[in-house]
C-alpha cells in the first residue's frame, strides 16, 4: 500500500499482489519510560496547528465546562464525543496540552501526532504487482477441478486451513451481520465486495468527524488496496466471481481512517471508528494497524496515556454496544509478554527516536486494549509466520496471514501469502497478521450467525473454545541458522504463539 508506513508493519511491505485511565479500569497511574523521545507537539516551537484529544469526566456538565475552556487554552473544538467524554481539538498553541490539563474535569490530554496538522508528501513503499490474466486463467484452471469453488479459490490455501470451504456449504453467515472494516477504505465497486456490502454502515472518519456521504468511505487511490483485501478474506461472495471470503454470506462495511497526507492512521480518526460502528449496529470490527504516531503507547507520557485512554474510551464503548473488535497483533516479531523491546519506529510522522519500552506498561493500540481480540498469523504449516508478534497472555487466537518464506503451499502459484479482493475489480497477494485478523474476524461473524444473542464477551469465549489447540513447535529455528527465532512459552490449550489456538470456521457452524 503506497503511503501507508504503519499499516505495513500488519501488511508487510513489498507486498506480492496478483493482479488508559484507573476511572476505566483498564491501566496503572505509573508505566514504563517512553523517554528518549522525539520533541512532542506541546513542546513544539512553531505555530503549526495539532490535533489533541481531550478526555473529562463523563457527564455533560463537565464536558460543557471543559469545552469553554478550551478556546482560552487557544483551540478549536472539532467534534465532541459525549458519551465518552472524549473532545477532538485543534491548536497552535504550543502549550495547550498542559493548560488543558489543569482544567478541572481533565482526565487526560495530549497531542495525536508529532507533525502538522498538513504534513507534506507521501511515503510510497512500492506498487502491488497485479495478477496477470495468465496466472489468472491457471488458477481458475485448478480451481475448475474442486465442485462449488471459486475461480481463484486453487490459491486460496487460507479458507482450506481453516474449514471455511466446508463451512460455506453449511452456513455462510448471516445477513444480519456486519463486520466493519476499519482501514485504508474498502472498493464497494469490486464485484466479490459489492453483493455484500453495507454502505449505510460505512463512512470516512478522517481527522475525527464522521463523513457519510456516497464512496467516502471508498480508498483514495488504488494504492490504498489494504482495507480492500481485508474486505475480500471476510466477505467476498461465493458467486463465481474471482475469490471467496471466510464467511461470504456476511456483510462488510468500511469506516476509512486514513489521513489522506500522510497514509497514516491517527487517534482521533479512531475513536470516530469505533463510535460509529457501535451506533450503527456493526457486530464485529477488524482492525489490521496499529494507531500511529507510536508504535507502543507508554503511560508515563503525558500525550501517550491520552491517546490510549481516547481509543480505550471508544472501543470500550463499542463493546458495550454489542460490538466485538479483532485486531491483529503486529509483524515486529516482538514479545509482548518480554520485560523490554526496542522500538525505533515512533514517532512514524517525524523522526523517530530509539527507545526500549516495557509492553505490560506501554501499549500497542488497539491491540493490546481489554477486551480486544488480538490475533497472531499462521502460514500453509500452521506454525507461526516468521513476522508475527506474540505473547503468552496477549495473544487470544491465530489464523492464516502467510509466510512467503519459509511456508510454501502446493497451489497453482505456490504464493505462501494470502489471496483476496483488490481495487479496481483485481486480486492480489499480501502476508501480515493484517491477514490473519480478517480470518478470525470472518470465524466470529459466523460465530454470530449461528448465535446471534451472544455478546462480545461469549463471542471472544466461543472463538477461544472453537479454536484448534496448537502446541507450541520443538523448535522455532525457521532459517537453521541455529538460533531459535522466537521462543513460544505456555501449553498446548494456551501459549505465546497461538493463544488458544488457530481459529476454525468449520467448527464455528456445527
Amino acid at each position: 500500500m503506497a503511503h501507508l508506513r504503519s499499516r505495513r508493519r500488519l501488511a508487510l511491505a513489498v507486498p506480492v499482489a496478483l493482479s488508559l485511565t484507573a476511572s476505566l479500569g483498564f491501566l496503572p497511574a505509573a508505566a514504563a519510560s517512553a523517554a528518549p523521545r522525539a520533541e512532542t507537539s506541546a513542546q513544539a516551537a512553531d505555530a503549526s496547528a495539532l490535533s489533541y484529544v481531550v478526555n473529562t469526566k463523563l457527564d455533560r456538565r463537565t464536558i460543557q465546562a471543559v469545552k469553554k475552556a478550551v478556546p482560552a487554552a487557544g483551540g478549536t473544538v472539532v467534534i465532541t464525543y459525549e458519551k465518552i467524554g472524549v473532545i477532538v481539538v485543534h491548536s497552535s498553541n504550543p502549550d495547550f496540552a498542559r493548560q488543558i490539563r489543569e482544567v478541572r474535569g481533565v482526565q487526560s490530554a495530549g497531542a495525536t501526532r508529532t507533525a502538522p496538522l498538513t504534513p507534506a508528501g507521501t511515503t510510497d513503499e512500492g506498487a502491488a504487482q497485479v495478477l496477470s490474466k495468465e496466472q489468472a486463467a491457471k488458477v481458475a484452471r485448478a480451481s475448475a477441478s474442486t465442485p462449488d469453488s471459486e475461480p481463484l479459490e486453487a490459491d486460496q490455501w487460507d479458507l482450506r486451513a481453516i474449514g471455511a470451504d466446508k463451512a460455506a456449504k453449511i452456513n455462510p453467515g448471516s445477513r444480519k451481520v456486519t463486520v466493519a472494516v476499519i482501514d485504508t477504505g474498502v472498493d464497494d465497486t469490486h464485484p466479490d465486495i459489492a453483493p455484500n456490502f453495507s454502505a449505510s454502515q460505512s463512512a470516512n472518519c478522517d481527522g475525527g468527524v464522521p463523513d457519510t456521504s456516497e464512496g467516502a468511505w471508498r480508498p483514495y487511490t488504488a494504492d490504498d488496496y489494504h482495507g480492500t483485501h481485508v474486505a475480500g478474506e471476510i466477505a467476498a461472495a461465493r458467486n463465481g466471481v474471482g475469490v471467496a471470503g471466510v464467511a461470504p454470506g456476511v456483510k462488510v462495511s468500511s469506516i476509512n481512517v486514513t489521513d489522506p497526507s500522510s497514509g497514516l492512521f491517527y487517534p482521533e480518526s479512531v475513536v470516530c471508528a469505533f463510535v460509529f460502528a457501535a451506533d450503527h449496529g456493526v457486530e464485529i470490527t477488524n482492525n489490521s494497524y496499529y494507531v500511529d504516531p507510536w508504535l507502543y503507547n507508554c503511560m508515563d507520557d503525558p500525550d501517550q496515556r491520552a491517546i490510549v485512554d481516547a481509543v480505550n474510551r471508544a472501543q470500550l464503548y463499542a463493546q458495550k454496544k454489542g460490538t466485538l473488535n479483532v485486531a491483529a497483533a503486529g509483524n515486529s516479531n516482538h514479545d509482548l509478554d518480554s520485560d523490554a523491546i526496542a522500538d525505533a519506529t515512533s514517532p512514524n510522522d517525524t523522526t523517530p527516536v530509539e527507545r526500549t519500552i516495557d509492553p505490560h506498561e506501554c501499549f500497542d493500540v488497539p491491540t493490546q486494549l481489554p477486551g480486544v481480540v488480538t490475533v497472531s498469523s499462521t502460514g500453509v504449516q500452521n506454525l507461526k509466520s516468521y513476522f508475527s508478534t506474540y505473547g503468552k497472555g496477549v495473544v487470544d487466537v491465530a489464523a492464516p496471514g502467510g509466510d512467503r518464506l519459509y511456508q510454501i503451499p502446493d497451489t497453482p502459484s505456490k504464493n505462501g501469502r494470502i489471496l483476496s479482493t483488490m481495487p479496481n475489480g483485481e486480486y492480489g497477494f499480501l502476508q501480515g497478521t493484517s491477514m490473519a485478523s480478517p480470518h478470525a474476524a470472518g470465524v466470529a461473524a459466523l460465530l454470530k450467525s449461528t448465535h446471534p444473542k451472544a455478546s462480545p464477551a461469549q463471542l471472544q469465549a466461543l472463538l477461544k473454545a472453537q479454536a484448534t489447540a496448537t502446541a507450541c513447535p520443538e523448535s522455532y529455528d525457521q532459517d537453521g541458522n541455529g538460533t531459535q527465532d522466537a521462543v513460544c512459552k505456555g501449553g498446548k490449550y494456551n501459549n505465546g504463539f497461538y493463544g488458544h489456538g488457530i481459529v476454525n470456521a468449520l467448527r464455528a457452524v456445527k
